[in-house]
């Protein structure tokens, strides 16, 4: 895709970027936009597989349920380029399970990396944002944090409070001249999610889309790079619903 120097000079990281998801997409989009782009990610193999396809900048691996991890990630990016322009927290863990059959320790491993990571990345990128005056969050939480679906009561906890985490987090930095916003996909097309969702699961959601289709990961990663990019200046503690039927 054609870049319009939309993030030209930023300095953007993206977690969870390796494979063929939103993440990479985001990092690729980014990086057509002008950007200089550091991604991370706790497989390693893939990450810098990803790293070398697309040409980033830099490849740091990072498990986002660990805080040293998040702060090697934000503190490395600092020491190499003096900033950090934007954050993009895209990872995130699924699944499906009925509540009445959920241990404890798939809850709470799904709400570690989803809510809590995002947590520990947006709290870790905003302490630098803060002292420079400067930045820009962008988290990706999903439909599902408004809609209701079966099997998904602990993904759907986590995606509502990385929306409400979202919201709150913006405001306590906006006086500093920082935004803090999310993205919320409904269904967007990857091979990682077909391992982890049945074929007609992802049928039946597909259908009940205006388009009759799941997204793209590159029509997720636009609306990203539009809320990284000073085209969206006076939006913040907002969540972008990127969907084709309403929540």
């Amino acid at each position: 895709m054609t870049g319009h120097d939309l993030l030209k000079g930023k300095i953007v990281v993206v977690t969870a970027a390796a494979g063929t998801g939103i993440g990479s997409a985001t990092a690729q989009r980014c990086l057509e936009e002008g950007a200089t782009v550091v991604i991370s990610d706790w497989h390693e193999r893939r990450l810098e597989e990803t790293h070398e396809k697309l040409g980033t900048d830099h490849a740091i691996p990072c498990d986002v349920t660990k805080e040293e991890q998040v702060q090697r990630l934000v503190d490395e990016t600092v020491a190499r380029h003096g900033r950090i322009d934007v954050m993009v927290n895209n990872a995130g863990l699924g699944g499906e399970k009925a509540i009445t059959d959920m241990a404890d320790e798939e809850w709470a491993r799904v709400l570690d990396v989803t809510l809590n990571g995002t947590f520990r990345c947006t709290r870790a990128a905003l302490r630098h944002m803060v002292a420079q005056r400067s930045g820009v969050v962008v988290n990706n939480s999903s439909v599902i944090g408004w809609r209701a679906q079966r099997g998904q009561a602990h993904y759907a906890a986590a995606k509502a409070g990385v929306m409400a985490l979202t919201r709150c987090a913006a405001m306590d930095v906006a006086e500093h001249g920082i935004r803090v916003n999310a993205v919320a996909p409904s269904l967007a097309a990857h091979p990682f999610l077909a391992k982890v969702t049945s074929e007609e699961l992802l049928t039946e959601l597909a259908s009940r889309e205006a388009f009759g289709r799941a997204a793209e990961p590159w029509e997720v990663a636009n609306v990203i790079v539009f809320l990284a990019s000073d085209y969206s200046s006076y939006l913040t503690g907002e969540v972008v619903s990127v969907s084709s039927q309403h929540p």
